[in-house]
């Protein structure tokens, strides 16, 4: 298969985004991981820090780029030529949120297919604002993110 794009806002990006795109570039040839701008989210980190820190920690991950992309989805999904959108499903709960997402992205693009892939099951219930909260109370955040996240966390909440 050609091209995926894996959108998210990555604030800070965890072992379980690490897992789906891991699990993403065994089935398409390309992957490219968008650091997307959500105007609804107050992110801790800015665009270029979490595009550093998914790139570092995806860089021994073969056929995965990361970039910034601060458009609609279907925009960069023609910009780039791909032919879809993978979104991880942690729960039920997520279900409803992402159908929503990947229905409005074809209708405003007929041709955007969104494929959903579940993370291992010990990241099923890790999300980013979990490990911000974690890293806020002195929580050692070790086992959810690579250590080049780490540092920047400790960095930017020091405890």
């Amino acid at each position: 298969m050609p091209t995926a794009l894996y959108p998210g806002t990555f604030d800070p990006v965890t072992y379980g985004h690490i897992d789906i795109a891991v699990r993403a570039s065994k089935i398409f040839r390309r992957v490219v991981a968008v650091v997307a701008t959500n105007p609804v989210k107050n992110p801790l980190f800015t665009p270029e820090e979490r595009v550093e820190m998914a790139r570092e920690s995806l860089r021994d991950v073969p056929r995965i780029e990361v970039i910034s992309y601060p458009g609609l989805i279907i925009n960069c999904l023609k910009e780039y030529g791909a032919s879809a959108i993978i979104r991880g499903l942690r729960a039920v709960s997520d279900l409803d949120y992402e159908f929503q997402m990947a229905f409005t992205n074809r209708n405003m693009l007929e041709s955007a297919e969104t494929i959903f892939l579940m993370p291992s099951a010990k990241y099923a219930y890790l999300n980013s604002t979990l490990v911000r909260q974690i890293a806020q109370h002195g929580g050692d955040i070790g086992e959810f993110v690579p250590e080049c996240v780490k540092r920047k966390i400790l960095e930017k909440m020091p405890v």
